[in-house]
């Protein structure tokens, strides 16, 4: 099986990515609209299909890409039953199952942070996606959308707590770094939950927490409760578009050679190797500018945008680093040559 951990951090949200690698078949627990883009380059490059995306609860930090992937890719979205969430072609309750491959998640409703919330547990209890019902030593707070501490508190000890002690655990949160903890760890060690906490105790502790709302709640909550759609579509950012562009797991926008080949007219291709690379035994392509990459950042600034700027290297990655450093220095259409000469060279294409 195939696992990915991944994290939005201006909400510290934790995504996680769960495929059969046999037959490519990929779920998506908690994703996040910003990071949507990231998320379906990861999928392509690991050549998975996403079935599903799959909601916690519904979020009150930041807004849900379920609705995104679904219009990208053709994903269905599924949530639980007692979220309100509209829009979901999938309404869970306690037992059911989400499969992928051989593989399954089985849904536990664990309400008290959220109504709505629930813990996925894989196959035989090996992990759980408990979502904002049980953190790393600590628990989704209560004081808003519904929640309610005593429910919270059973809810952890009857449907999370009863896991094997050796099931990992995985929160949809963490704000100190941390990425996993087991049942057995929290039983004990959890401050709010653990040892011989009981249920008032716990109910006192969060009665007292005094948090301040989520920035985003006013944002969040109404567009989650609609799984992420947005009232205007005409608001969503647009993909490039002066190019049939690749967007990698590695943050980089990529063009194809043979894009490029019947296009070179209409872009500036910029070299950032080295003079002698240059003109070395890969030779250049032609019409090709050089601006060695150590030089980029500096000189940046004049570089002339009246066209897309397509940079290049010996394999792809010093060019891919100069896309960045252009779009940090204000240049929106630029690409990296995927694969570089040496690709551009094995295809037969002219240079000099």
């Amino acid at each position: 099986m195939i696992f990915r951990q991944l994290f939005e951090a201006i909400s510290s949200t934790y995504t996680y990515l769960l495929a059969d690698e046999a037959s490519g078949e990929a779920v998506l627990i908690d994703p996040v609209f910003e990071t949507a883009r990231r998320d379906q380059a990861l999928l392509h490059e690991l050549g998975l299909t996403l079935n599903v995306t799959l909601e916690t609860h519904a979020h009150a930090d930041h807004v849900t890409a379920a609705w995104l992937l679904r219009k990208r890719l053709g994903s269905r979205i599924a949530v639980s039953a007692q979220s309100g969430v509209q829009g979901a072609g999938q309404q869970l309750r306690d037992g059911d199952e989400i499969d992928f491959g051989p593989h399954r998640l089985s849904v536990r409703e664990t309400p008290g942070h959220t109504d709505g919330c629930v813990t996925y547990v894989l196959d035989e209890g090996g992990m759980a996606f408990t979502g904002d019902a049980l953190l790393i030593r600590g628990a989704g707070r209560t004081d808003f959308q519904m929640g309610d501490p005593g429910k919270l508190y059973r809810s952890v000890h009857d449907k999370i707590f009863s896991l094997p002690e050796h099931c990992l655990l995985y929160p949809a949160h963490d704000y100190s770094g941390r990425t996993v903890t087991t049942v057995k760890e929290e039983r004990q060690f959890n401050p709010r939950l653990g040892g011989e906490l009981s249920e008032s105790d716990f109910v006192g502790y969060m009665n007292n927490l005094g948090l301040p709302h989520p920035k985003q709640l006013d944002v969040a909550v109404p567009a989650n409760m609609r799984c992420g759609a947005p009232e205007n579509e005409s608001d969503l950012p647009a993909d490039p578009a002066w190019a049939p562009l690749t967007y990698t797991y590695a943050g980089v926008w990529e063009v194809e050679p043979v894009w490029l080949e019947e296009h070179r007219q209409e872009v500036t291709v910029l070299d950032v190797r080295e003079p002698d690379e240059f003109d070395g035994h890969l030779g250049h392509i032609p019409e090709a500018e050089l601006l060695p990459l150590d030089q980029l950042a500096e000189r940046a600034a004049s570089l002339s945008q009246q066209r897309p700027i397509v940079t290049v290297c010996r394999a792809g990655g010093r060019s891919a680093q100069a896309t960045l450093i252009l779009q940090k220095a204000g240049v929106e259409q630029v690409a990296n040559l995927s694969g570089g000469m040496i690709r551009w060279r094995g295809l037969g294409y002219p240079t000099n």
